[in-house]
């Protein structure tokens, strides 16, 4: 169990642990959304993002003919 304490400006720090659970870095967005069991739940949206980017562009790279992380930067400087 992890608890947390709430500021007089209603901040909370997140318990170490927590953070890890939900890859929450500094600069992150957390998102609260109350269930139908009128429980929150907490969720990392920025890490949220990132995992819909990856499923967005799965297969894009081997589309264009893009192999490793090589040919990402070539790509990259002929684009510029």
């Amino acid at each position: 169990m992890n608890l947390a304490r709430v500021s007089e400006n209603g901040q909370v720090t997140l318990p170490l642990e927590i953070r890890r659970l939900l890859g929450v870095k500094s600069g992150d967005k957390l998102l609260f959304v109350q269930n139908q069991n009128g429980e929150i739940v907490l969720s990392n949206v920025s890490a949220q993002a990132i995992c819909k980017a990856h499923t967005a562009f799965r297969g894009a790279a081997e589309a264009v003919g893009v192999h490793n992380e090589d040919e990402v930067l070539k790509l990259v400087e002929e684009v510029r």
